[in-house]
């Protein structure tokens, strides 16, 4: 799947220039075996006693439901720790896993994710390399320069206060105002954006996007703004329209399975990022 060079050359020179932020969503965590939504939805479903008739054929999604299994139990805590114990993969299964390889090796001085899971820092723990995990307003009190910040945008499972899973959280969070939004809109302003595992019929992400435009829109130097991508498994001609509207790229692959076009699309990216960088600038995995 060759890229085009002026993709290649943008977005290869930023990573290497470190000044780019990975922004990752399910696609990568589905990528090591980590449950569907629909398993979740199930789950749900029984713990409550409403059998199968619930999910996303009836209306229901698993926002919703986990909102009334919030009103029903009175606490999110036991689906967390549900989730928590579920969700986990070996650190076999990680060590292994050539997309969190390729994304270590690119080595991105931000990245951002959606994914309740640590799979990432799971990643970086397997090669043995440090990070720094913020998920809330204190740990960006805490944040280290010297070393790739894990942004746990959805929350992380160490911090129920921090979880967005329930329609009142996702509905909250629609503001963009919380210390994590402030975060990420002063992060990707001078820097490029590239966004991956993610379904562009995720209208949480996309109101992301368009916000993200309209805040350099409003500001009246949007010709300025870094140029930042999306990678998408299979061309799509109307949503590459509507996100070139918005400011940003659509890099494509050719393959019917998504992480198969993901990992061809991330190794050529790398092996353009490798070229640039001189031998000792290697300080992690390829």
């Amino acid at each position: 799947m060759p890229l085009p060079s002026n993709v290649t050359n943008q977005l290869a020179t930023a990573i290497h220039e470190r000044r780019a932020i990975l922004f990752a969503g399910a696609g990568l965590s589905i990528s090591v075996g980590l449950p569907s939504w629909r398993e979740l939805i199930v789950h749900m479903a029984e713990e409550l006693g409403l059998g199968h008739e619930v999910g996303p054929q009836h209306g229901i999604s698993y926002h919703t439901l986990a909102e009334y299994y919030r009103i029903s139990t009175g606490s999110i805590g036991p689906l967390r720790s549900w989730m928590d114990r579920n969700w986990k993969i070996s650190e076999s299964a990680i060590r292994n896993s050539r997309l969190h390889e390729l994304i270590i090796g690119l080595d991105f001085p931000l990245i951002y994710t959606t994914n309740y899971d640590r799979n990432i820092e799971s990643a970086y723990e397997a090669h043995g390399l440090a990070y720094v995990k913020v998920s809330n307003a204190r740990d960006i009190a805490h944040t280290n320069d010297r070393m790739t910040q894990i942004v746990k945008f959805h929350g992380d499972f160490e911090d129920d206060q921090s979880l967005v899973i329930t329609e009142t959280d996702y509905f909250n969070r629609l503001e963009f105002d919380s210390p994590l939004d402030i975060k990420f809109r002063s992060d990707a302003l001078g820097k490029t954006v590239l966004f991956i595992g993610y379904s562009m019929n995720d209208m949480n992400i996309r109101l992301l996007l368009h916000k993200l435009w309209r805040t350099w829109q409003i500001s009246g130097y949007e010709r300025s703004r870094p140029r930042s991508f999306v990678f998408m498994s299979r061309a799509d001609p109307i949503q590459e329209a509507v996100l070139a509207q918005w400011g940003l790229t659509a890099v494509t692959g050719e393959s019917d399975d998504p992480e198969v076009s993901l990992t061809a699309f991330l190794t050529e990216l790398h092996e353009q990022v490798s070229r640039l960088r001189r031998p000792e600038d290697h300080g992690a995995p390829a």
